[in-house]
């Protein structure tokens, strides 16, 4: 099945009547989705099973809906032993095949865990022959199949390998499962050299090293001393970063992205500067729910993955340690908003794209996976989205709280015009996350409600800020939103809400298993739309501004002041243009 684009796995294919494609709520099929052949009961053990329909069959739809076609689906292990099957070792992958390789290893966690799939590869690796199949009787061609299926695997997963036991387990048994073997078939040296590269192991060796008088005391012990690849994720906990809120009144924050390592002291600076207050005069308070209050001491551990669960950090004035700091809204506004007036736009939206790149560029493909299936143990493998969602609300509710925070008419007018261009400059940089949350945030209900603010904006603003408001229209399923970011270029950041949506809606509206086989074109579905972030990271994204002025700017953005409370916002909304 080498020319055919999926799918299939069971030696017994399962005969579905039309009805089956509407049972799954898939779109009609189209001519770049083919449908494999009704198969006779005698012909099912043919190499059939896997031939797709011809060019030369009718290639109507009603051809295609017909009884003689069938939905594909398949056992875990079936499909693993197709997919090995189906592999080709030239230089140049068959491109149909590599999509299927792709999918399987996006997707294989939906379906077997882990630890199965090791144990499948040892299995295959292992083996004789193949289903009492002469092609598929040539051993070293089988061991490095399973190989660069691993390779693949691994190129993948990359550091996410490093955290699962039994991922380490098995590439140490794979590892000596090679060296036993490269003496016998020298053809694996290759494999073998690649395994040592992605292990950390650097020494070069021939094959007569291998031999069996010589190889396993001291290549074992190599093994044992430079696992490099396997034991540098351990200090994962100190080196991550991850977004702490410190609150300056009950519904508002600094939004400080920091390392995990991070000392009280250190918070403390980032969040004075950013409230133009003396660091000398502040103190950082841990306040669980219960009302209990803890000072933090300056060399003290500030952030906890677990604290979010249990209370929020303050910031209080030292003369006042029993009260929440009453900063005076109306002079810091001010100071505020004359800061945010005075940076340039362009900048300021290559910032956010900075910001918003560094996120985005580490998620990784497969926590829109257990992000969307909510697998157990899930938010240990989604930190990455989950912080480039909350950004989106962040940036969201920033727009809403520095116009809200303007109590002066003239400003607020021009602040509005800032983000009405910094949203422009943010859909021209293909920073299409911040641009929808620009876009949104002045779409605010208590933002949007300031009649004599939006009044004296300028014609050509409110042009401009209709033509933006377009690409955000839901209709017709966000077409005009799809259409624009299918003609961007990349690098580009798509919003990420929306590609969130688009995989829920082909999980919710497809079955994962029919008849208990996994049903295959569903998961290539969810990943070919996974490939959107793949497709998006193309090309890497740089922008240039002074040192001086990223400084400025970066400790910004880095550090968002908002106010998290809708009713909150509401009050400042009807104090600085009460209803008439």
């Amino acid at each position: 099945m080498g020319s055919s684009r999926l799918r299939v796995f069971d030696p017994h294919l399962e005969r579905k009547e039309s009805a089956a494609l509407s049972d799954r709520e898939l779109p009609l099929p189209t001519f770049d989705v083919p449908y494999f052949k009704y198969i006779d009961e005698e012909d099912e053990d043919d190499e059939w099973s896997s031939r797709s329909q011809s060019s030369t069959e009718d290639d109507s739809v009603d051809s295609l809906l017909s009884d003689r076609y069938v939905v594909v689906s398949g056992t875990p292990e079936k499909i693993l032993e197709h997919l090995l099957n189906d592999l080709h070792l030239e230089e140049v992958q068959d491109k149909e095949t590599e999509t299927l390789l792709d999918d399987f290893l996006l997707t294989y966690t939906v379906f077997m865990t882990t630890d199965d799939l090791c144990q499948a590869l040892l299995r295959h690796y292992s083996a004789k022959k193949y289903q009492g199949k002469e092609e598929n009787s040539d051993v070293p061609c089988r061991k490095r199949k399973v190989l660069h299926l691993v390779s693949q695997w691994i190129a993948l997963y990359k550091d996410w390998l490093h955290e699962d036991e039994h991922s380490k387990m098995f590439l140490k048994t794979i590892y000596r499962n090679v060296l036993d073997d490269v003496y016998e078939y020298p053809i694996l040296e290759k494999e073998l050299k690649e395994f040592q590269k992605i292990l950390g192991m650097h020494r070069r060796h021939t094959v007569d090293e291998y031999s069996p008088q010589r190889k396993n005391k001291a290549l074992f012990h190599q093994f044992s001393l430079k696992e490099n690849w396997l034991q540098h994720r351990g200090t994962v906990t100190e080196t991550e970063e991850i977004f702490c809120h410190v609150y300056i009144t009950e519904h508002s924050y600094v939004s400080v992205k920091a390392k995990v390592s991070s000392t009280a002291h250190e918070i403390l600076k980032v969040v004075a500067e950013k409230i133009q207050h003396a660091e000398e005069d502040l103190a950082l308070v841990a306040v669980a729910f219960s009302g209990e209050k803890h000072e933090l001491q300056p060399n003290d551990l500030a952030i906890s993955k677990s604290l979010e669960a249990s209370g929020r950090i303050y910031v209080y004035r030292k003369d006042l340690a029993d009260t929440l700091n009453p900063f005076a809204e109306n002079e810091e506004s001010q100071q505020r908003s004359m800061r945010i007036l005075g940076m340039n736009t362009w900048d300021l939206a290559l910032e956010l794209m900075n910001f918003d790149w560094s996120l985005f560029n580490s998620i990784h493909e497969q926590e829109l996976i257990y992000f969307t299936f909510s697998r157990q143990g899930s938010g240990e493998h989604t930190v990455n989205l989950s912080l480039l969602l909350q950004r989106c609300n962040e940036v969201q509710l920033w727009v809403a709280t520095e116009i809200l925070l303007c109590g002066q008419l003239g400003k607020r007018v021009q602040l509005v015009k800032k983000f009405i261009k910094i949203a422009a400059h943010c859909k021209a940089q293909r920073n299409l996350n911040s641009f929808f949350a620009i876009v949104m945030g002045l779409n605010t209900a208590s933002v949007s409600r300031l009649s004599q603010t939006w009044e004296k904006i300028p014609g050509k603003f409110k042009k401009l800020f209709s033509e933006l408001e377009s690409l955000t229209d839901p209709s017709l399923n966000h077409k005009a939103y799809r259409d624009a970011f299918k003609k961007m270029k990349p690098p580009k950041i798509p919003f990420m809400p929306l590609l969130l949506k688009d995989v829920t809606f082909i999980h919710e509206g497809n079955k994962t298993f029919l008849d208990n086989l996994v049903n295959f074109e569903k998961l290539h579905m969810i990943a070919d739309t996974v490939r959107t972030l793949r497709h998006c990271r193309t090309n890497q994204f740089g922008g240039d501004m002074s040192p001086k002025e990223h400084q400025e700017l970066k400790s910004y953005v880095n550090h968002l002041y908002v106010i998290d409370s809708q009713q909150a916002l509401f009050e400042l909304s009807h104090r600085i243009e009460p209803r008439v």
